[in-house]
């Protein structure tokens, strides 16, 4: 199950403002959200349950899981325990999520909690923390993972080790979530805030293609907007996602002819299964347009990142799409007829022998 989710601050706006942001993503789909309980330590206990339970009674009319961050400090400050969450339950919450560690042991308890609070567990830190929960028994269908955020810049995780740690949890079977920037949000928990993301890579990538890298790895389950309040068109695109299949956006060459522009973006596409390094290949159009003409019009050199269809020079290939993996010198048979825009380029990575994917055009 794949989920949108969005995140949400009551001490740095108004509960009136957090609940109108909860009930626009709740239009568009929007089905988890995170908060913070650890900023949030030195309010009056009463008034920071009075605002969490306003802001959730919202979240549960659009039927949103809601999980609240906070380390062993909140338990005592707000009369909780490991062996009773009540308070966790009573507020509405639908989770907790554990900034900081206890040895094990506790978190394994807190996962046969009677209530069916989810227990979610920090991902990022690529350590045993997961194993040793798991050793001492625990009930893994109330143990989430979730990555952290980094609101300083060049803090966020290497691509590397996010794929370590994500692949950790996704091997035990556990839901998994990681957090995107919004480039128009402007609050997170703390005062810094250079963007909030997971990965460091996506700071500065719109907001839609964290989400399809995230999605391309086949290891994040939820997509958490980390930063609050992203625009209503953000929350539109991230609802308008193919959540099983990469979509990659195109810029046509003005020489690509109507028949091109049918075959990019109205075939199905999957790359063959005997991959070469050089190309993705779909090769249906080939067969379904074999009667057709592909004359060669436009034949410069080839770049990563662009969309090919072979010319009737290359005569039983004539038709065949395929996207350049690499810089490749091109013999005058193949057109190039676009390309993929520059942002997404990198997401090529990402498709598999038999992999599906997608074109739509840039609309941008």
């Amino acid at each position: 199950m794949k989920r949108l989710g969005i995140s949400v601050y009551p001490n740095h706006t108004d509960i009136n403002e957090i609940v109108k942001y909860i009930h626009l993503a709740g239009r568009y789909g929007f089905k988890r959200i995170f908060t913070c309980l650890i900023s949030v330590a030195d309010k009056n206990t009463e008034e920071v349950i009075g605002e969490f339970k306003t802001m959730l009674s919202a979240a549960k009319e659009e039927n949103m899981e809601v999980i609240a961050d906070l380390d062993p400090t909140i338990f005592k400050n707000l009369g909780a325990s490991i062996h009773d969450l009540k308070l966790f339950k009573d507020i509405g919450l639908g989770g907790i999520r554990l900034d900081l560690s206890f040895s094990g042991l506790e978190e394994a308890i807190m996962s046969f909690n009677e209530y069916g609070l989810k227990i979610e567990l920090n991902m990022s830190n690529g350590t045993k923390y997961v194993d040793n929960i798991l050793s001492y028994k625990a009930n893994p269908n109330n143990l989430y993972g979730c990555h952290n955020f980094y609101p300083h810049k060049y803090t966020g995780l290497s691509l590397q080790h996010f794929m370590k740690c994500s692949k950790q949890f996704k091997e035990l079977g556990l839901n998994t979530a990681a957090f995107v920037n919004s480039p128009s949000a402007k609050y997170g928990p703390w005062p810094v805030s250079e963007g909030l993301c997971t990965l460091e890579m996506h700071r500065d990538l719109p907001i839609d293609v964290q989400a399809k890298h995230f999605l391309a790895t086949g290891l994040i389950d939820d997509i958490i907007i980390a930063n609050s309040f992203a625009s209503e068109e953000e929350l539109k695109v991230l609802s308008e996602l193919n959540k099983e299949k990469l979509i990659f956006k195109v810029e046509f060459n003005e020489s690509a002819t109507e028949l091109e522009r049918k075959i990019v973006l109205e075939e199905i596409h999957y790359n063959r299964g005997d991959v070469s390094e050089y190309m993705l290949r779909s090769t249906q159009s080939r067969v379904k347009y074999k009667d057709e003409s592909f004359p060669a019009v436009n034949t410069p050199e080839i770049k990563r990142g662009d969309i090919l269809i072979d010319s009737d020079l290359y005569t039983r290939y004539a038709g065949e799409l395929q996207i350049a993996l690499k810089d490749m010198k091109n013999a005058g048979k193949t057109n190039v007829v676009g390309k993929i825009v520059d942002e997404e380029i990198f997401l090529l990575d990402y498709i598999e022998p038999w992999g599906s994917f997608g074109f739509e055009l840039n609309k941008a």
